[in-house]
């Protein structure tokens, strides 16, 4: 069986890490909003929003290898530390409303 390239490597842990990033997001939604919002979901998790960090697919892929390496809550860490505060920081007006 042929080895996997780094694209492809890249892409495949960057599917993971959308879906852990997806999760994420809605866990802190409900606990800050106490409702779902998909609106807040859709900002927080879309490339537009996540290339202003650097690109979106290595982003979440940063995400899966996190995910993959050391579980759940060390990537959920690495969203909180690397991602959240730019949301926040971006988001502040829709936040206070």
């Amino acid at each position: 069986m042929k080895q996997p390239d780094a694209v492809t490597i890249e892409r495949e842990e960057a599917w993971i890490g959308d879906a852990v990033l997806g999760l994420f997001a809605r866990r802190w939604i409900l606990k800050e909003q106490g409702r779902m919002d998909a609106d807040m979901f859709m900002a927080m998790t879309c490339n537009q929003f996540l290339s202003t960090i650097g690109n979106p697919t290595r982003i979440e892929s940063r995400i899966g290898q996190r995910y993959r390496e050391d579980g759940l809550e060390a990537a959920f860490s690495f969203i909180e530390s690397e991602i959240l505060p730019r949301f926040l920081q971006q988001n502040k007006k829709r936040l206070h409303r």
